[in-house]
């Protein structure tokens, strides 16, 4: 470690001489021979053929390149124990979540099933658990209860002379709706993948996802207190529910069965204790202990001996159909009114996925395929509503387990399928007198990892305040405005943070660091200097029409500091209009002052209008030249003034040539550098350009920005090039007949003929 200092030490004090001509866009062009940029649709069908047509098919089902080099002898073990300990976490998860998207359990087990062996075949992580998730099954549940709620079921019964819920029906409707969003989540889902748009999960920053997380499960806990308390509040839905749902539990809490919270409360203690001492052991057991395996097999076993539903009314989990069931086409007539739960659904399932899978891929060194992702969850999530699942994503915890007990592939999630296709088929049957309760306390259990994102709080407000503000903020909203709209609440919000932000950038005026090709800016660093003649502004957001006006106006306050002048105003017609207003800003345009080599008293004006298309750049320095009048206004001119002026139109009408007596003042910019480096994209009211990314020339080119007069010189790749160009004018900028060059044995010939 000293030695790594000492060498790092060394490194910084290192000096290096760069030797080099001043380059600018048109001659970085030649020395690099830049290459066409534009292939022909003929060069495109080339490439696309052949090996890059059989690299696309094993994309699509990367089992097929995978699996037959599967390493037997490393991985097959660690794959044999991670599955089977993940089938077994599975089995009382599954049932668990079932709960929560108010379905019969068994359906859980079904969606631990189908689902996972369909990730098998398509998806890209070799570490990620799939199956069913806490957050997407409240998701499913606020669907299934609001379109098929208890009150549509009320049936009279004669014997009790009151009416009671007709259960079977009731679960069978429910089930239909779970099945028919989580089918057309599922198709959302292949669609985009398809359209190659995996990127858009990029908008779900990271606070928001574990805010909006944290949000859900609060919406969990609350849904399983009725469970928890053996009491049967009324469903609410819309914003504001769970608020209802909390106020509606607090009025049946003195209702309490005695003996259900008992329960209740033993088994989350057990279940607490049990995983504490799973965690200090983890280091001395190779296979962490089954805790909710053995939690539900114990209570299963007491609430059949001492017969908790006939004796205390403890609610219990109920018959368990034995058997796979056949598959159902989904009710299609119900996709119109889930379209919104299920892109929610949709987004949030694969946003989930997708980051711990990146995660993993990173720590072991393999990548991710984000389409294909989009593509191997959409077609779980479609296939399995044929088969009566609910919407699936990847667990935190099962994905932990997997992991640390030795699963290295796919091979660990398909081999826990097959462990919970063993129990549906003849093991399911015998958890009939499980206690709700208990599946309720391994929910509770299970989410201590999200309410410890309420850490991220205090992290955040030391590093990033915004970053704070967008995770208390989605926190809120979804609490109140329930998952779904939670969510794209949420999202406006965070984008919003993101315009607010660019409108409000950092502007600065940069100096140079002595003997250095470094620029910083003059109010942040005492030892910067400013260039003499030489103005260089900078921007730390991208330019476009929200800010425009701000970048305008930052620019003339920041000319003005430098220039210790009242006002002032740069010209902005290509007929030079006489200013009679000292508070004219600067234009949207972008103003390119070219002096003539053979005539310095010859000023040429060159109009550049910035309804340009988007593109992007390789060039981060853009140079306006021209002289500032002091006094913020010009003069209507004399008669004798106007002798000596003349306007002559040219073949373009935003060109004209003013011939004017050249005398510069000495305490104005000679000329003004704008640092572009931050700019990424054009608008109408703007000039943008894309840092360090290939490709804006051409299409500054197509879109009209280049002529005769303004050329690739006016673009520079760093300050420094820009600065050093300045000092050496005459020999960068062209005449007003364009023969003017960048070396001097070109100059010298530009005078001539001029």
């Amino acid at each position: 470690m000293l030695q790594l200092v000492e060498t790092m030490a060394q490194r910084k004090r290192m000096a290096y001489n760069v030797s080099r001509d001043i380059l600018d866009e048109e001659t970085l062009d030649e020395i690099a021979e830049k290459a066409d940029s534009n292939p022909s649709l003929c060069d495109k069908l080339k490439k696309s053929s052949g090996p890059k047509a059989k690299k696309r098919l094993l994309g699509t089902l990367p089992i097929i390149s995978w699996l037959p080099r599967y390493p037997f002898k490393e991985n097959a073990l660690g794959d044999l124990i991670s599955g089977i300990s993940v089938g077994i976490m599975q089995l009382p998860q599954g049932m668990a979540y079932a709960l929560l998207a108010s379905v019969p359990p068994v359906f859980g087990l079904y969606s631990s099933f189908y689902p996972v062996l369909i990730y098998f075949l398509f998806g890209t992580s070799k570490h990620i658990s799939i199956g069913t998730y806490a957050v997407m099954s409240v998701m499913i549940g606020s669907v299934t209860e609001r379109l098929a709620p208890e009150s549509d079921f009320m049936t009279f019964d004669n014997m009790s002379n009151s009416s009671i819920v007709d259960l079977v029906s009731r679960d069978a409707a429910r089930v239909r709706v779970a099945a028919a969003v989580t089918c057309l989540s599922g198709l959302f889902q292949v669609l985009l993948g398809l359209l190659q748009l995996g990127f858009l999960v990029t908008y779900l920053s990271e606070p928001l996802v574990r805010g909006y997380t944290t949000g859900a499960a609060i919406h969990v806990i609350v849904s399983q207190l009725k469970y928890t308390f053996g009491i049967n509040p009324k469903r609410h839905n819309g914003p504001m529910s769970l608020i209802y749902t909390v106020l509606e539990v607090c009025y049946l809490v003195p209702k309490t069965n005695i003996g259900t919270l008992v329960v209740s409360i033993v088994a989350i203690i057990c279940l607490i204790l049990t995983k504490e001492l799973n965690a200090y052991l983890s280091k001395k057991i190779p296979v962490p202990i089954p805790v909710e395996l053995l939690g539900i097999v114990i209570a299963t076993v007491i609430s059949w001996q001492v017969n908790l539903n006939e004796q205390f009314g403890v609610d219990v989990v109920g018959k368990i159909p034995t058997g796979l069931q056949a598959p159902v086409v989904p009710d299609f007539s119900l996709f119109s009114q889930v379209i919104g739960d299920a892109f929610a659904l949709a987004f949030v399932g694969y946003g989930i996925a997708i980051s711990l899978g990146r995660i993993f891929a990173l720590k072991y060194g393999y990548n991710v395929d984000s389409n294909q992702e989009f593509i191997a969850l959409g077609l779980s999530n479609s296939i399995g509503g044929f088969f009566q699942c609910f919407a699936i994503s990847c667990s935190m915890s099962r994905t932990m387990v997997q992991e640390s007990t030795g699963g290295k592939t796919q091979v660990a999630g398909a081999l826990s399928a097959i462990v919970i296709l063993f129990i549906t088929l003849w093991i399911g049957v015998l958890f009939q007198d499980l206690p709700k309760a208990v599946l309720a306390a391994i929910i509770y259990v299970n989410l201590h990892g999200m309410m410890k994102q309420f850490l991220d709080i205090p992290a955040l407000w030391r590093t990033n305040k915004i970053d704070m503000v967008v995770w208390v903020v989605t926190f809120i909203l979804t609490v109140l405005l329930n998952p779904d709209l939670g969510l794209l609440a949420s999202l406006v919000f965070s984008l919003l943070t993101v315009i607010f932000r660019t409108q409000l950038p950092q502007y600065s005026r940069l100096g140079q660091i002595p003997n250095t090709d470094i620029y910083k800016p003059v109010e942040d660093y005492n030892q910067v200097r400013e260039v003499p003649g030489i103005f260089i502004f900078r921007s730390s957001a991208t330019l476009y029409y929200a800010n425009a006006e701000m970048y305008q106006e930052a620019l003339e306050k920041k000319v003005h500091t430098h220039t210790h002048t009242h006002t002032h105003t740069l010209i902005n017609d290509p007929t030079f209009q006489h200013f009679e207003n000292v508070s004219h800003r600067f234009p949207f345009s972008i103003l390119l002052f070219d002096i003539c080599l053979n005539n310095p008293s010859s000023l040429s004006l060159h109009h550049s209008s910035s309804s340009l298309p988007s593109c992007s750049s390789s060039s981060s320095v853009l140079i306006v030249l021209g002289q500032i009048e002091r006094r913020g206004r010009y003069k209507k001119p004399t008669t004798k003034d106007t002798e000596r002026v003349e306007l002559r139109e040219t073949a373009k009408e935003d060109i004209a040539v003013i011939p004017m007596d050249y005398m510069p003042d000495p305490s104005l910019p000679r000329a003004i550098i704008l640092d572009l480096s931050a700019v990424n994209f054009l608008d109408t009211v703007g000039v943008k350009t894309l840092r360090r990314v290939p490709g804006v020339v051409d299409n500054l080119k197509s879109g009209g920005f280049f002529n005769d007069k303004v050329t690739k010189s006016c673009l520079f790749s760093t300050v420094h090039d820009a600065v050093l160009g300045m000092t050496k004018l005459p020999t960068f900028f062209e005449c007003e007949h364009g023969c003017g060059k960048k070396k001097k044995k070109r100059e010298n010939k530009a005078r001539k003929s001029c």
